[in-house]
């Protein structure tokens, strides 16, 4: 047991190396990115043999809890031993508490844990006073100094603490957040209604963000505060101390029995315990020493011995498995995963996947022109590689190749107005094609045609470049679709208008050649606006979908679902759709999903509406249609990107603009099951033409680029 604890120390303080330090303009630097810190188990776990003075371990309707009797010293340890190397509280932050309170404690304040200023003694001070406490002692001169010794020790440890920072405390009807706040002055956030003093456990979880503040009391509706200012960003820890259960001080001392105590920066632990099937003692990280729930009797405020019999299950982060161990199931709480120790090594009876935690700002690209579309994909001996299409005529277009610290310059293609890349091969040949809305400059004009040149680029594995393959006549080409059917392969292209003013035109589909080496017109559909194509099999059926966005008079347009029929395309159905920019296919197990962005509702030289409702679609495999089943508010939407991590689905939305502004958050969804798709991440962007998902050695990010500003931004998305 004293190896398996001392391991989990050790695994601790490595986590801890490995955080990210987020530097502020003034060099201070913020404690972020953290695994969850166990504040209890750091504490309890300085020697597993014993109990430090002033701890009792006691058992409560067969939960194991620890109680205090004294402001020991053991009970306090410096901040820089948990938060090391940063002088800056967190900015956004989690605590998740699991304790019971008696009803007579609701009669004082008690603070569940502090962070209190060091409050530095001149030396001969303190050495004056522990020679007079040791003559005292000794030679029994001061007889009340013996009889109340350990109210001196609380008064000594009292001396060298000063103001406090931040601290959790409860009062008869309120649960207080306390911290330093603007000018040195303590702010104090009560949540009414949170009524712990009931002898019960509760296991409660405080969000602290930008603009909030939640409490969540045993996984039940939270309790929340909207901000007038944030919590501080500049809340300096340096020379701190943490102390459990008090405030270092015999007045406010917890009376109560405290089971989980753990600190989790930059992150909203609510989604770590809840749901639970025992929300009241919903675990995050229980400290070893307490982790065992007895499987006999519930007898209540009982004292159980620190050497009870052996464990069946154990909680925590780490553990080590053994011989002595072997049998014993370990559960993991960030991971969520269920162990069984062989004696040699853990092997998984339950495993959960990797989750998304939040997103961080990876990279910011500055490109050479505003960038209507990103296309990431990967090539072979190379990596991933990103083709950025770009507004400018006279700077073309770029492709990147990432590296280690993100996308790098690779390669500059002359393009006129580039609307959109698309990536595709053919066997072990890889080619990218690019939707041209202008012409270059050796191109004459003709009114007649006004017809626009897109071009498809082939790898060369020997020049290590894209080089020119075909050029193929297009009418201001908004998107490429390449497919496959029967082992053929096709390309569509969106025409989307003729001229400025006729966007009633055909859209071309074209099939590989294998004899002329070339793509050729295999079939013409009509479209309107056209904007984007979808290509998309479900079981031995192939479909296509065009987002047909103006008609020339109004944006209420039925964009049109074709299936593949006799070595054609029919239609299948049609969908009222406005100003329709991007249609995406997914799956979720057996179910099919599509959905489109509408862009903004227009009629003639009417006003347009921005912020209007876009919509997921379902397949109804009896009925043999699409239904809606879902409408999400966006604005002036042009691009949805899903994408998966591990059991978890989502769908990213590019909003581009809201009437007023280009500058606008652009939204992440989660699934929830019967809810459908939830927002879980607001990202800042400007201006945002398209997202692309990715991921390189095992991690996960997202890309996304911009119409209006000449940068691209690549975010990393965090798991846990």
């Amino acid at each position: 047991m004293l190896f398996v604890m001392s391991s989990l120390i050790f695994v601790q303080f490595l986590l801890l190396g490995l955080r990210v330090i987020e530097s502020t303009t003034d060099s201070w630097r913020h404690c972020a990115d953290f695994l969850p810190l166990d504040l209890l188990s750091f504490v309890l776990e300085r020697d597993t043999s014993r109990l430090v003075p002033g701890v009792h371990l006691k058992q409560a309707e067969g939960v194991r809890g620890v109680h205090f009797s004294s402001p020991h010293t053991s009970m306090s340890f410096p901040s820089s031993q948990l938060l090391a190397n940063c002088d800056l509280f967190p900015k956004e932050f989690s605590i998740v508490v699991t304790l019971k309170v008696t009803r007579s404690a609701a009669k004082r304040n008690e603070y569940i844990f502090s962070l209190m200023e060091s409050k530095k003694l001149e030396k001969r001070g303190v050495e004056e006073e522990e020679e007079e406490v040791g003559k005292g002692n000794i030679l029994e001169k001061d007889k009340e100094m013996a009889q109340h010794g350990e109210r001196e020790k609380e008064r000594r440890v009292r001396s060298n603490e000063g103001r406090i920072i931040l601290g959790l405390r409860f009062s008869r009807k309120r649960l207080h957040f306390l911290f330093r706040g603007e000018g040195g002055l303590v702010e104090r956030w009560g949540f009414r209604g949170a009524r712990l003093a009931d002898n019960q456990w509760h296991t409660l979880v405080l969000v602290v963000g930008s603009h909030h503040a939640r409490l969540t009391v045993d996984c039940s509706s939270p309790l929340e505060i909207v901000l007038s200012r944030p919590f501080p960003s500049d809340l300096n820890i340096q020379g701190s101390r943490f102390h459990i259960g008090s405030r270092g001080r015999w007045k406010g001392l917890y009376s109560g029995l405290l089971r989980q105590l753990v600190l989790v920066p930059g992150s909203d632990a609510t989604r770590y315990t809840c749901p639970s099937s025992e929300p009241q003692l919903a675990a995050l990280s229980v400290p070893p020493l307490l982790s065992d729930l007895p499987v006999t009797g519930r007898e209540d405020d009982s004292h159980v011995p620190s050497s009870e019999t052996e464990q069946r299950v154990s909680v925590g982060l780490e553990r080590s498995c053994s011989e002595l161990l072997q049998g014993q199931l370990w559960f993991n709480p960030l991971k969520k995963g269920l162990y069984l120790c062989d004696g040699t090594v853990w092997i998984a009876v339950l495993e959960d996947h990797k989750r998304l935690d939040y997103v961080l700002e990876h990279q910011v690209l500055t490109t050479s022109s505003e960038t209507h579309d990103v296309e990431v994909f990967q090539v072979p001996g190379m990596g991933v590689m990103a083709a950025m299409a770009h507004q400018s005529t006279a700077s073309g277009s770029a492709v990147y190749l990432w590296s280690q610290t993100g996308f790098q310059l690779y390669q500059n293609i002359s393009t006129y107005g580039a609307l959109a890349w698309r990536h595709f091969s053919m066997g072990e040949k890889i080619f990218l094609v690019v939707s041209n809305c202008g012409r270059g400059p050796d191109k004459h004009f003709n009114k007649e045609s006004e017809t626009d040149f897109s071009v498809i680029y082939k790898w060369s594995k020997k020049r290590k470049r894209f080089v020119r393959f075909q050029t193929l006549q297009t009418h201001c080409a908004r998107d490429w679709e390449a497919f496959n059917i029967n082992r053929q392969t096709y390309l569509a292209v969106a025409n989307h208008r003729q001229g400025n003013n006729n966007h009633t035109i055909d859209s071309v589909i074209y099939k590989w050649n294998r004899l002329t080496k070339a793509f050729e017109v295999q079939q013409m559909l009509p479209t309107s606006g056209a904007y984007d194509w979808e290509f998309f099999t479900v079981g031995p059926y192939h479909f296509l979908v065009v987002a047909n966005a103006f008609d020339g008079i109004t944006t209420s347009v039925d964009s049109v679902i074709y299936i593949w029929v006799n070595g054609s395309f029919q239609v299948f159905q049609t969908i009222k759709t406005f100003c329709a920019t991007d249609w995406e296919m997914f799956q979720i197990g057996s179910r099919v999903f599509l959905v489109v962005a509408n862009g903004h509702r227009l009629h003639a030289n009417g006003p347009s509406r921005y912020a209007i409702n876009s919509t997921i679609y379902e397949l109804d495999m009896n009925g043999q249609l699409f239904v809606r089943f879902q409408d999400i508010v966006t604005y002036s939407a042009v691009d949805w990107e899903f994408f998966s991590l591990g059991e978890e689905y989502f769908l990213v939305v590019a909003n581009s603009f809201n009437g007023e502004s280009y500058s606008l958050n652009s939204i992440l969804y989660r699934w929830q099951g019967y809810e459908g798709f939830v927002p879980v991440h607001w990202l800042p962007t400007i201006g945002c033409s398209d997202w692309e998902f990715f991921s390189s050695k095992g991690e996960s990010y997202l890309i996304y680029s911009s119409a209006k500003a000449p940068l691209s931004k690549v975010f990393k998305l965090k798991t846990y």
